[in-house]
């Protein structure tokens, strides 16, 4: 099966790869499409582990906000080129993980591990050994609690330690992996943001029993 230049710029546009590798792709692949994204997949895979030391300051910045309009999120996630910023491919991957971090509760804190503070990780200690402690055990017993519940809390409180709220069998950061490798290029989620509508604010306790009986005695 022969292909066309607009094969191989349909082919770009889906992967975010190079025109030599889309040509490529689909003179193995005899022209067909699927077959060539697959054989693109495959071969970004084996190269995925060399993309880690990229600089990637390219990307996008999106907004995903819940139907209801109560809760809303906003997040960078970095590209090494506009090209690849402007895949649909990595669009969905943007608007997945801004999804995933509106449905996060409690909201993580942190995007990876490297970034949480040691005075975070003091105080999360200092709480969990009391805990431990107050059960009476015996202090080596007290460390293995301990231990786990700070590998527990990452879980808690970093983006990338999170099962991923469409495919649980995967974290975010194999997640993003898998789409590092399907697109070809670094990509790295940078920040975030989530917006609760009334966080914060002292809300009323009065029911609306009380607030009709209020109204009439005025």
């Amino acid at each position: 099966m022969a292909y066309t230049a607009n094969d191989v710029k349909e082919l770009r546009e889906k992967t975010g790869l190079g025109m030599m590798d889309c040509k490529k792709a689909l003179e193995e692949n005899q022209g067909d499409m699927e077959q060539a994204i697959d054989w693109l997949r495959k071969k970004g895979l084996a190269a995925a582990s060399k993309k880690s030391d990229r600089i990637a300051s390219e990307g996008l910045v999106d907004a995903y906000i819940h139907p209801g309009g109560r809760v809303g999120v906003l997040v960078e996630i970095n590209s090494e080129t506009d090209f690849v910023a402007r895949n649909e491919s990595f669009q969905r991957m943007v608007k997945e993980i801004a999804m995933h971090i509106a449905a996060a509760d409690p909201v993580p804190l942190f995007v990876s591990k490297s970034e949480v503070t040691q005075a975070f990780i003091d105080k999360e200690i200092e709480i969990a050994r009391a805990q431990a402690e107050a059960t009476g055990k015996p202090p080596a017993i007290v460390e293995k609690i301990v231990e786990g519940k700070l590998n527990s809390i990452y879980k808690e409180v970093c983006l990338l330690e999170q099962p991923f709220i469409m495919n649980p069998d995967l974290t975010i950061e194999q997640f993003v992996s898998q789409r590092t490798a399907e697109i070809g290029e670094k990509l790295s989620i940078r920040r975030f943001t989530k917006f609760v509508l009334g966080e914060g604010l002292q809300k009323r306790n009065e029911n609306f029993a009380e607030e009709v009986n209020a109204q009439i005695a005025k």
